[in-house]
Parts: C-alpha cells; sequence; structure tokens
C-alpha cells in the first residue's frame, strides 16, 4: 500500500468515506491510475501535492483562481513579512472560529 509521507493513501480515503472514483476523481486520477498508487506504485509529485490539498488539507481547489496565486506569489518574493503577518492572522481567524 503506497505511503504518502507515512501517510497510507488508502487509510485516508477510508476515513473519508469515499470510494477510489470519488476520492481521485476529485485530484483528475482516474480509479484505475488510484487503485495503482494504493497498491504501491509511486505516486508523482503534481498528484502527492493535490493530494495533499485535497484530502488533508480540505482545500476546495475548485475556489483557486489564477489570481490569488499570483498575489499570493507577489507576497511571496516582495513583501515576505506582509505574508506572513497575513497567514498568522488567518491561522488565527481560524482557530477562534
Amino acid at each position: 500500500m503506497k505511503m504518502l509521507e507515512n501517510i497510507d493513501v488508502r487509510e485516508i480515503r477510508t476515513k473519508l468515506g469515499l470510494n477510489q472514483s470519488e476520492f481521485w476523481s476529485q485530484l483528475g486520477v482516474t480509479q484505475s491510475g488510484g487503485s495503482r498508487y494504493e497498491s504501491g506504485r509511486n505516486i508523482p509529485r503534481p498528484v502527492q501535492a493535490l493530494l495533499r490539498l485535497v484530502h488533508i488539507e480540505q482545500v476546495d481547489i475548485s475556489k483557486i483562481r489564477k489570481e490569488d496565486l499570483e498575489v499570493i506569489e507577489y507576497l511571496r518574493t516582495q513583501k515576505p513579512d506582509l505574508l506572513k503577518t497575513l497567514k498568522k492572522e488567518a491561522k488565527t481567524k481560524k482557530r477562534d472560529k
């Protein structure tokens, strides 16, 4: 069974209550491809990144826009202190809910 940084991908899927088709289709992966990953085939880095975003971090990638990524990249390169402050405030706000 393929592990993602010591995390069992099949276990994540079953804990979410999703069948292979439901789980993998959210990442643009076919059921048969997902089955191969769960059986031990190496998961490509882009798929690993999507898996982490969608199923571990619970990010709705359908809501991410190109402009959002451009703003983040601008902050990362031009205003790193502001990005750090905004991340901290967002994390505090999420925790306080």
